[in-house]
């Protein structure tokens, strides 16, 4: 059986330092083996990292697009705990350096989201869920119905 967890998630990076330093501006801690190489940050759930986007592609077996504004079908996510955490968490990515491509609305499913781009247009939702449950370090563990 394939364990049902994720420990990891890697983005590929266009310019390594340039993220790198963009999520250090949002806050986020640092392992202490990130470079300008490699970049690992703490977070809740699992561990995020940042590599070239050539080297992860090599190691991938694979081959991407060379356009650095294409939408890669994945979409990132930072649950919060209340609904005006999440145009707090927008506003700082924002003064960051982030794109706001949703400013934050009241959702139909009883929530609030917004969504913004990082400096590469990797896509983050900002969320909050009435119905998410969270653990001591702010992982979210369970959806209530």
């Amino acid at each position: 059986m394939v364990p049902q967890r994720v420990t990891l998630i890697t983005i590929g990076a266009w310019d390594v330092p340039k993220l790198r330093a963009f999520y250090q501006r949002l806050g986020w801690h640092e392992t202490d083996w990130s470079s300008d190489n490699y970049a690992v940050f703490k977070n809740a759930g699992c561990m995020f990292s940042i590599w070239s986007i050539n080297e992860l592609s090599k190691d991938a077996e694979t081959t991407i697009p060379r356009d650095p504004g294409f939408f890669r079908g994945v979409t990132l996510a930072i649950n919060v705990e209340t609904r005006e955490q999440v145009d707090t968490v927008l506003s700082e990515a924002e003064a960051a350096g982030a794109h706001i491509n949703r400013p934050a609305t009241d959702r139909f499913w009883g929530g609030r989201s917004g969504r913004f781009l990082d400096l590469e247009n990797n896509a983050w939702e900002v969320a909050y869920n009435p119905n998410a449950v969270f653990d001591e370090k702010g992982a979210m563990i369970e959806m209530n119905s």
